[in-house]
């Protein structure tokens, strides 16, 4: 474990799961590394409890004014390092003042505690919960972290309509798609069909991808990040009229997130399937549609939990104004097809 501090005299580790019992996840360390360490998962409401402990280098010893532990949740802004906002904040002092001679372990118990949130790494935004141990001296503390991963988990979603629609361009291309519903947890199976009721553009192939959108900050000042998440090719070759091609993507094998919106006005995710036709000219024609990702528990969780659910919130269509301008035509909530000339726009584009 890492120490905050030149010249420390001692070594701290967290036993947070001394019977072996807590399921632990590979988490990566950034958005731009393949880094991953392993982290304890906790969900909302559990007890967070262990044992610190504190070891002394050879022949050596400690005086300090006190040893505190807190349990913080927090949001980190990675493009400005300097905006931290701190969600959660519980401390407790472990120690009063006096002098370190040996070898140390103190047991801590933070009980029920509230995690709403889903721990999340993404390109602009961290949402992290950590313990942070400081030894407080005179001159510099010592700090010591450790990082624990919180799970959301969600219950089956009451309404979970089909997602249907008819879109085209007039006296070109009119087509039916169909996906089997709206809400998919991370384990699912998106399953779904596209139908060609008029078919009049020279198509060379079809692909469908998985969008993962953040936007972080608020106002003017937001900031918006598009991933793909995956991409399939369903369609190689001129389709015909009547023709009805099967869509079936299993979502486990991607590294999903639930959606998140609003995060304490600090920063959104969410996902959208962008199904894709590119015609013989290179031109590309599109329609994204949002879909709501959540977390299915898999097992009981412990005892000493609470039930506590995140809240489902329908995604909202809305029209862009390149769809207007394309001069294509659908149904009367969604945004429709339309050729993208350039690659600089991720909402009208599919690379």
């Amino acid at each position: 474990m890492d120490l905050l501090g030149l010249g420390s005299k001692v070594d701290i580790d967290f036993l947070l799961d001394p019977q072996g019992q807590r399921k632990q996840i590979e988490v990566k360390l950034d958005d731009n590394t393949n880094k991953r360490i392993l982290q304890y998962i906790y969900y909302d409401g559990e007890d967070v409890g262990g044992t610190v402990q504190i070891k002394l280098k050879k022949n050596s010893k400690v005086e300090h004014q006190g040893i505190r532990l807190e349990f913080i949740g927090q949001i980190e802004m990675l493009n400005d390092r300097s905006t931290v906002h701190e969600f959660i904040n519980l401390s407790k002092l472990l120690a009063f003042p006096g002098e370190l001679t040996e070898n140390t372990s103190i047991d801590f118990h933070f009980p029920n505690v509230e995690k709403p949130y889903e721990s999340y790494i993404g390109i602009n935004v961290k949402l992290r919960y950590f313990l942070r141990l400081t030894i407080i001296r005179r001159f510099t503390n010592t700090v010591c972290e450790r990082d624990i991963c919180v799970q959301q988990l969600s219950q089956y979603p009451e309404i979970n309509n089909s997602i249907k629609m008819e879109v085209g361009i007039e006296d070109c291309l009119h087509i039916e798609f169909e996906y089997n519903k709206s809400k998919y947890h991370l384990k699912d199976v998106i399953v779904g069909k596209i139908y060609f009721l008029l078919v009049r553009i020279k198509i060379k192939h079809m692909e469908i991808a998985i969008l993962k959108k953040e936007s972080t900050g608020s106002g003017p000042n937001i900031y918006a990040e598009t991933e793909t998440i995956a991409k399939y090719e369903i369609m190689d070759g001129a389709p015909v009229r009547g023709e009805s091609i099967p869509i079936r993507l299993f979502l486990g094998g991607y590294d999903l997130t639930p959606t998140m919106k609003d995060v304490q006005r600090k920063f959104s995710v969410r996902y959208f399937l962008n199904l894709v036709l590119v015609d013989e000219e290179e031109r590309r024609y599109f329609k994204q549609q949002e879909i709501v990702l959540w977390r299915k528990q898999e097992k009981v969780k412990q005892k000493n939990s609470a039930k506590q659910y995140a809240h489902f919130e329908p995604p909202n269509p809305a029209i862009k104004p390149e769809d207007s301008a394309t001069g294509i035509s659908g149904s009367e909530n969604s945004p429709v097809y339309g050729p993208s000339s350039s690659g600089n726009n991720s909402d009208s584009t599919s690379d």
